[in-house]
């Protein structure tokens, strides 16, 4: 299983990113009383009573961009609350409640998911009794904290470990096995989702953006299930005009969130586009496996050779060189079979455990070929790694200064367990993390 989510929302200035810092015991998020600084979700991976989480920042809930950059901070919370497994909702003692905060509770709503009500900047006990004030709100369990006096803050974990899911909360292996497809507006998603149905199940046309929803199909083959998730071709956001074509956008987007492995559509009569950018960004975003799928391909066989597409491919998108390249004819249902047996491998890959001895093995053979660069005079070292979760895999190396691993080491190491471990082909999850004073002294 993934490893659970944890998401802070509130109203700007409350004090979410001090929350963030403070957990995390390490300054990783901007704190400024500025409506608005943060925009983007920031992540980090929380230790506590030998579970692991991701706790997610977000932006304030109803801030005013000055950038005019509204829409994309409601955009990042709304992804954070699909995806959170508990939610922390922070409210300020020292204002009340606000309206804003009552927005807040309202957007709640609709997502079925535990709550924590945290009331921040209780930073006298006296100040508890003013936090009695929030239980109107009706949302989770009430605490006070004080990141600033650091008050509460063991409380807070223990909530969020009671309300995370359980371990053993595994997928049921007769579930199907989800597909999105998708790709911008008339590279034949719905005609490859025929294919696979053998039924005209999809509406399909010439005219560009006929699907306006996601729709899934069901088919089975060679006693394997599947669900097939069509999604509304994407376009750029500047050309999203109407209300319908804004939710086409955001039920193709919670259409990657739901799958199991994306298939990213092309036209080999097309060169790639910045549309077909944002949704790969999207994917990768979202950690999802992907196979990029190049459509139309009766059209140049024997015309142009599939290396100079794959290589076209890598160009553009090379963060990717590990996604598998499929070339089909869907109208035909040309290499349909060959594509969805490529996408169980990687679904397989996506649910991999490796044992730490093997990862430790490999691990320490990355490090002897190619050694962490000098930081601050000194050579940083990597105790152990393990691994923590699936879907996407991830992996935790305990190391003694995480700052002093660069990207370029990073992405050293992911091509490493690439190469040596049963899951080249869909994203890994690498978190460096600085071994405990406790974990020392046992060494």
């Amino acid at each position: 299983m993934p490893v659970p989510q944890v998401a802070i929302v509130g109203r700007p200035n409350v004090g979410k990113s001090s929350l963030f810092n403070w957990l995390a015991r390490r300054r990783l998020a901007i704190v400024d009383n500025y409506e608005g600084v943060t925009r983007d979700r920031m992540t980090t991976l929380i230790e506590t009573e030998d579970r692991f989480f991701e706790l997610i920042d977000t932006g304030g809930i109803g801030v005013v961009d000055a950038d005019n950059l509204t829409a994309d901070v409601t955009r990042q919370i709304e992804i954070a609350l699909v995806s959170a497994d508990v939610i922390i909702l922070v409210v300020d003692v020292q204002t009340g409640v606000m309206p804003l905060d009552v927005e807040v509770v309202e957007r709640l709503r609709g997502i079925e998911r535990p709550v924590i009500l945290v009331v921040n900047k209780a930073d006298q006990e006296h100040q508890d009794i003013h936090a009695e004030e929030f239980r109107k709100l009706g949302r989770g369990l009430l605490l006070t904290v004080s990141t600033m006096q650091n008050r509460g803050r063991d409380d807070l974990l223990d909530a969020i470990v009671d309300r995370l899911p359980d371990d053993d909360d595994t997928i049921s292996p007769e579930s199907a096995m989800k597909i999105t497809i998708v790709g911008r507006r008339n590279v034949g998603k719905s005609t490859f989702v025929n294919s696979l149905a053998e039924t005209d199940r999809m509406i399909v046309s010439e005219v560009a953006g006929t699907t306006r929803d996601s729709v899934d199909v069901n088919f089975s083959i060679d006693g394997q299930t599947f669900t097939a998730i069509d999604t509304p071709g994407l376009r750029k956001r500047k050309s999203v005009k109407t209300d319908l074509e804004y939710y086409s956008t955001h039920r193709a987007q919670r259409s990657v969130r739901r799958a199991d492995v994306v298939l990213m559509f092309f036209d080999a009569s097309e060169k790639t586009s910045k549309v077909d950018k944002q949704l790969v960004g999207y994917i990768m975003e979202n950690h999802k496996p992907v196979i990029f799928v190049v459509n139309k391909w009766d059209l140049y066989a024997g015309q142009v050779p599939t290396e100079k597409w794959v290589k076209y491919l890598h160009h553009q998108f090379t963060t990717l060189t590990y996604a598998p390249i499929a070339f089909i004819t869907g109208k035909e249902g040309k290499n349909i079979k060959t594509l969805l047996n490529h996408a169980a491998m990687l679904y397989k890959q996506a649910q991999t455990r490796v044992t730490t001895g093997e990862l430790n093995r490999i691990i320490q053979a990355a490090v002897q070929q190619h050694p962490p660069p000098m930081y601050q005079a000194r050579r940083p070292k990597i105790f152990y790694a393990t691994q923590v979760s699936t879907e996407p895999p991830t992996i935790v190396v305990m190391v003694s200064e995480p700052n002093a691993f660069g990207k370029d080491y990073q992405r050293y190491l992911l091509s490493w367990l690439r190469d040596h471990l049963p899951i080249g082909e869909v994203p890994i999850k690498l978190y460096l993390q600085k071994r405990s004073r406790a974990e020392a002294n046992k060494a």
